[in-house]
């Protein structure tokens, strides 16, 4: 009987290490209009752009004036 259970415990991982691995791909598998983007993750992405783009303009004017500071010196 505890050979039983110890060949249950050592099973116990890996057959749900796999049945979670086949549950996740499983559900990863989305049809074509699922996975086509929407009107709003559309504006959403344009929105994170422009903030990106903004912040990467307030870097660079921030680089740009380190860079004058350290000419001054």
């Amino acid at each position: 009987m505890e050979q039983i259970f110890y060949g249950m415990a050592v099973l116990a991982c890996p057959l749900g290490m796999g049945a979670m691995m086949w549950l996740m791909m499983r559900s990863g598998k989305k049809t074509s209009a699922e996975a086509a983007p929407t009107e709003a993750s559309a504006a959403e992405l344009a929105q994170l752009r422009a903030d990106l783009d903004r912040l990467r303009a307030g870097r660079n004017l921030a680089d740009e004036g380190s860079a004058a500071d350290k000419g001054t010196r």
